[in-house]
């Protein structure tokens, strides 16, 4: 047994976790006593009095292997260990995307896990490095725990860590740390077989053996491996399909965000006559998604709505959803879809953990959000790779472009006209100031441009499940033709602020329909960056990404 030491240590400030955990540079979690305040602190909330809830428990560990992600993975595992975990199950290498940990959480019926990523931040020395605990079920701690630990940490004196050596995270198997066991398992293998599960791995494989032919970007991020594993070998795709499939830890000097921007090269290669048929990408910790056809983009909100249409032909979702639920920001596309099923649609703040309850409580199947995040109740996280495996199980059953689908799809239902446009590392008092603004307006009746104001408010939601209320989601101006603006502040960056705005104009005319957003929303951009003061306000005449 490995003796354990007692650290006496001084609260930091500011380790809120936001909607996805603690993000911080790397330069601020290096500092001594910063990983550990904080890892102590959700142990402390997580174990009870005396901290005998974790006491011959499993935790779940892993990250998407940016820079720091070892080191920081051997100080948790000594201090788990200090803590008294009976196991601690690690992904090799310290690898386990976002999802699959929510998939290993679920099927060993651990007591929740740890996941360290900044999700599609960039990674490196100078970089982004981000630690986040979930629970029990496979999802994003409720904001009551996230609450919990943030108090936690405003007080802490101490924390415990065991004096033991490093462990060997490169081979599998199991060892002792101070009398806890130390798993290091496969990261893909409960994940796949999981995947195998829910799609047409069968039709899939014949699609690719006829000549279909697909790109993935993994951008050098955690879903290199996963993706090699399910498309190379389990469905045949020809070995190249996977770009930039190795992960690193600077992802490759790359932006791992999977948007037009940041995934040039994938968008680069899906243009021409002679391109490949499908393409996508995912993020940083794999929990994001980016689809294209060829010469064709698919907006995460379209996403959504496609795949809910046709979620009979998976294998997995043969007998129907039970409802759609999406982020207030996403477009209302999915709400039709649901509408035409005589399902349930229902609309949350951002942040995934707002699905989690939906989800355990049987009232909601398939959830998305605009931020290119789609899954489903087969884990508690959004899923990348689930939604490419989604989209090709679709068109490898209809057996047409992802543009024919797409746009047969806005015949049907009409299509949402949908953007986003970030304003990236702006000053936070600034940012802070325009949502004030915003929230002073009193819009109602009011025209802007050739719209009518039917309500402006600050989004609310009442969980319907367990009754918790979260206020401040959003600022909402909705038009008396449904199209509407909504302005939010991320809370996924590290520095400054990012201002989204989104823009929205439901479009019945299928003779419109192939309009670029920009120019069908040119009068709806302009009211937003009015009425919100943007360029006074910021400085910026234009955004940084516009999706």
């Amino acid at each position: 047994m490995a003796a354990v030491k007692t650290i006496v240590t001084t609260p930091f400030a500011g380790q809120k976790p936001g909607t996805s955990g603690l993000r911080k540079k790397v330069k601020v979690f290096a500092q001594e006593h910063y990983l550990e305040n904080f890892v102590q602190a959700v142990f402390d909330t997580i174990g009870g009095e005396a901290g005998g809830d974790i006491a011959g428990k499993t935790l779940v560990l892993g990250g998407d292997g940016r820079y720091h992600n070892r080191t920081a993975i051997q100080t948790i595992l000594k201090m788990a260990a200090a803590s008294g975990f009976a196991r601690v199950m690690v992904g090799k290498g310290g690898i386990l995307s976002t999802p699959a940990a929510s998939a290993v959480i679920r099927k060993y019926q651990t007591f929740g896990g740890i996941i360290l990523s900044a999700s599609h931040n960039p990674g490196g020395p100078d970089e982004d490095f981000g630690i986040k605990y979930n629970i029990p079920a496979g999802g994003p701690a409720p904001e009551a725990i996230t609450e919990a630990i943030y108090a936690r940490t405003g007080v802490i004196a101490s924390y415990k860590i065991a004096e033991a050596a490093d462990v060997d995270l490169d081979t599998l198997g199991t060892r002792i740390l101070g009398g806890m066991e130390v798993q290091v398992f496969d990261p893909v293998a409960d994940y796949a077989e999981l995947m195998e599960s829910l799609f047409d791995f069968g039709a899939i494989g014949k699609a690719f053996a006829a000549g279909f032919r697909m790109k993935f970007d993994a951008m050098h991020a955690v879903t290199g491996p996963y993706a090699t594993e399910i498309l190379e070998r389990r469905l045949g795709a020809p070995k190249g399909t996977v770009m930039n499939g190795v992960p690193l830890e600077d992802f490759g000097h790359g932006h791992p965000d999977p948007n037009l921007v940041h995934a040039h090269d994938l968008v680069e290669a899906l243009t021409g006559a002679g391109a490949p048929d499908f393409g996508a990408a995912s993020d940083g910790d794999g929990d994001r998604n980016m689809i294209l056809g060829r010469d064709f983009y698919v907006t995460p909100s379209d996403s959504l709505a496609v795949l809910a249409a046709n979620a009979t032909l998976c294998p997995g979702y043969a007998k129907g959803l039970k409802g759609i639920a999406r982020s207030m920001p996403t477009s209302a596309a999915p709400d039709r879809v649901a509408a035409k099923l005589g399902i349930p649609a229902w609309e949350t703040p951002t942040g995934w953990k707002f699905f989690g309850t939906l989800l355990d409580a049987g009232l909601a199947t398939f959830c998305g959000e605009e931020s290119f995040g789609t899954g489903s109740d087969h884990v508690r996280e959004k899923d990348g790779l689930w939604a490419v495996l989604a989209w090709l199980n679709v068109l490898a059953v209809r057996r047409q472009s992802v543009a024919d689908i797409v746009t047969a799809h806005w015949k049907e239902y009409g299509r949402n006209v949908y953007s986003r446009h970030d304003y990236e590392g702006i000053d936070s008092a600034a940012a802070e100031g325009l949502m004030e603004h915003l929230r002073g307006l009193s819009l109602k009746g009011r025209k802007l441009g050739a719209y009518t104001v039917a309500f402006n408010d600050d989004f609310a939601y009442t969980d319907p499940v367990d009754g918790s209320v979260s206020k401040k989601q959003g600022i909402r101006v909705v038009f008396e033709d449904g199209s509407r603006v909504v302005f939010r502040l991320s809370g996924t960056g590290t520095e400054g602020a990012t201002l989204r705005v989104y823009i929205e104009r439901y479009e019945p005319d299928a003779s419109k329909h192939h309009l670029d957003p920009q120019v069908a929303l040119a009068d709806l951009i302009k009211i937003a960056r009015d009425l919100a003061e943007i360029e006074a306000r910021t400085g910026r005449k234009e955004p940084t990404v516009i999706t």
